[in-house]
């Protein structure tokens, strides 16, 4: 039996995400399931240390959850040639330091979006990593959502015909603080600029790579963002100015003409199938996608609908979408692009979603920003 023993930094995971989902829900998976299976007689098994600036916390969840290495000294992990990939977690304005770092000791390097707040940073390091030679990529989970590999498979299948438009909604209402029963569910960096919050550098990111791996590539952006609540609660009680952005509405055109439209916000309340939803519409079909499930409406299911404000409406619009079947299992998406990544530092097997990959979604949220700003629509040029 061959065995390639790989050792992962895990950079700043001590935060919701980085624990739930790139911890516990990948790399502990992975770690649990025995590893990563090549074939009946070869297997990558996975070897994480956390890193970060408190060391508490540090040691606290890594006693949590069995995990034997941790350190605060990022430069002793770099340089552990055991020690293979590098990710990182952290906030976006501390990530290009760690990329660097990474990339110096000739580590692959995994990170979250956004890479940078700003295009030309994003770009940089994406250069960084390829003039380092170092094997590079940026998480794209929603790529592996239940519901986006359904509407994947009734694309390929040819189901819609002739794709029109994409509407989608994302988002909840983020309890401000003022309330001591409602604390706030979201880190108050998030809302603020100058620490590199925003929804729109958050989502666009997300709605970048989604569209453009999904329906084609996006054209031209129009958006307009807006700052609803001006004012919460940190996790200290104290209030603040919020000075970034928290909600944003957006229109996107295609090269091959589709117009999708998404609106993002953490002011909504939900009263959809999901707290993401998108629906796409062709010629010949349509279907409501969520985060694990989708429903479809054929042409020739399609009612007829009648407006008369005179009279209760007599359709019960619901019961005209027939709900996807399951036909296989869906892992977690964080584990599924981890599982490729490591694949792809291990056995050199493709990996497409890069740092110039992840940089697209920094040019699409940093025209929407100047979008808003200008109140015009933005032509996307190609990156360099």
């Amino acid at each position: 039996m061959k065995t390639h023993q790989i050792g992962i930094i895990l950079n700043g995971v001590t935060g919701r995400m980085g624990t739930n989902q790139h911890l516990i829900r990948s790399i502990l998976a992975i770690r649990e399931q025995g590893g990563i299976a090549v074939s009946p007689d070869e297997s990558i098994q996975v070897d994480p240390i956390l890193t970060g600036r408190n060391e508490n916390k540090l040691r606290a969840l890594a006693e949590a959850h069995d995990v034997e290495r941790w350190t605060t000294d990022l430069d002793e992990a770099l340089a552990d040639d055991h020690n293979q990939i590098f990710f990182d977690a952290s906030s976006t304005l501390h990530r290009a330091r760690f990329v660097e770092m990474a990339a110096k000791a000739g580590k692959a390097i995994y990170c979250e979006k956004p890479t940078a707040v700003e295009t030309a940073e994003a770009i940089r390091l994406a250069n960084l990593c390829r003039e380092a030679g170092v094997k590079n990529g940026v998480v794209q989970d929603k790529l592996w959502l239940p519901g986006i590999r359904k509407l994947q498979t009734l694309i390929d299948q040819g189901f819609f015909g002739r794709i029109l438009s994409v509407r989608g909604e994302f988002g909840y209402w983020v309890f401000t603080g003022h309330n001591e029963d409602q604390p706030a569910q979201r880190p108050s960096w998030n809302y603020r600029k100058e620490d590199g919050g925003g929804i729109i550098i958050d989502m666009l990111c997300h709605w970048r790579y989604l569209i453009d791996n999904t329906f084609g590539k996006i054209k031209s952006v129009s958006c307009l963002g807006a700052t609803h609540i001006p004012e919460r609660v940190d996790e200290n009680g104290s209030a603040y100015d919020c000075t970034a952005d928290d909600s944003c509405y957006a229109t996107f055109e295609l090269e091959n003409g589709v117009v999708c439209q998404f609106n993002s916000s953490w002011d909504v309340r939900v009263r959809r199938d999901d707290l993401f939803v998108m629906e796409v519409d062709g010629t010949n079909g349509s279907a409501v996608v969520g985060l694990r499930d989708c429903w479809v409406q054929p042409l020739g299911a399609t009612p007829k609908p009648i407006w008369n404000p005179d009279i209760p409406q007599l359709i019960n619009f619901y019961d005209g979408w027939q709900k996807v079947p399951e036909t296989t299992e869906f892992d977690n998406a964080f584990k599924i692009q981890w599982e490729q990544f490591i694949r792809h530092v291990v056995l050199d097997e493709p990996f497409p979603w890069d740092l110039m990959d992840g940089a697209k979604g920094v040019q699409l949220a940093e025209a929407g920003l100047d979008s808003w700003e200008q109140r015009k629509w933005l032509e996307l040029g190609e990156l360099v």
